[in-house]
């Protein structure tokens, strides 16, 4: 089942050569190699006598020494971090001072709610009072969104009352 050039068998011919000519170019091969292939290969194309394999360390080192605080690492180890003292348990932290009391409704909100819950009811259950569905619907998305309208309307635009502008924000 060979589809050709692109068949599986000349992928792995393919990969050969230009492993092939990267090595003979000095590619892959450690920098003392590659010193020698770039001296020999500048001298009429000769080959280089012999190719050293990289060496490789026996066995890793078993504990390395924990690193220096750099600019790169937090200033401390893993273990500092996950077993210490939990720094949330601190005595002296913030603690926010109670929020003022919610303003008491007015009357206008009352009337506004009134005219919301009225106009659900009318589109909701119409013949509960009734009224027929033809009348009822324009009649109930006429008060919601009228109700919506006056809340809108109502919401403070502005900072507050007795606040001073020039002072920034205000936490």
């Amino acid at each position: 089942m060979s589809r050709g050039k692109d068949g599986p068998e000349d992928v792995d011919a393919t990969f050969a050569e230009i492993v092939a000519d990267l090595r003979a170019a000095g590619f892959g091969l450690p920098e003392s190699d590659t010193a020698d292939t770039a001296d020999t290969a500048g001298t009429a194309g000769a080959e280089p006598e012999s190719r050293r394999t990289p060496e490789r360390p026996a066995d890793p080192p078993a504990v390395e020494a924990p690193p220096e605080p750099g600019w790169r690492s937090g200033g401390t180890s893993w273990d500092a971090t996950m077993f210490s003292d939990d720094p949330a348990e601190d005595d002296e932290h913030y603690v926010p001072p109670d929020p003022p009391p919610l303003p008491r409704p007015k009357l206008g909100a009352f009337l506004i709610l009134l005219l919301f819950l009225a106009g659900l009811f009318l589109l909701i259950l119409p013949g509960a009072i009734g009224v027929g569905p033809t009348v009822a619907t324009p009649l109930g998305i006429l008060a919601l969104a009228t109700s919506i309208a006056l809340l809108l309307l109502r919401v403070r635009q502005g900072p507050p009352p007795g606040a001073d502008p020039s002072t920034g924000a205000q936490v």
